[in-house]
C-alpha cells in the first residue's frame, strides 16, 4: 500500500515524459486505495519534470539497499 510522500521508482520508461524506468518519484496524491496515485518526478535542482497519473503496477517501493543513480535529462 502505497502513502503519500512515499518514495517510488518507475517499473517502466515514460516516453512522454522523458521518464525512463527506475527513475525515482515522490507519491503526492493516492486514490480510492491504491487504484491510481499522482507521481512528482523531479530534477536535481528540485525543479518539478512531471506530474504523472500511474497505477500502483507502474512503481514499486524502494528497498532499503538500493542506491540512487543520476542521468541526464533533456528539458522539453
Amino acid at each position: 500500500m502505497f502513502e503519500e510522500l512515499n518514495t517510488v521508482v518507475l517499473k517502466s520508461d515514460i516516453k512522454e515524459y522523458g521518464l525512463k524506468k527506475g527513475d525515482v518519484g515522490t507519491v503526492v496524491h493516492v486514490y480510492d486505495n491504491d487504484k491510481a496515485l499522482e507521481v512528482e518526478f523531479i530534477a536535481a535542482t528540485g525543479k518539478t519534470i512531471a506530474v504523472v497519473t500511474l497505477t500502483s503496477d507502474d512503481v514499486r517501493t524502494m528497498v532499503r539497499n538500493e542506491i540512487l543513480h543520476v542521468r541526464g535529462f533533456a528539458t522539453m
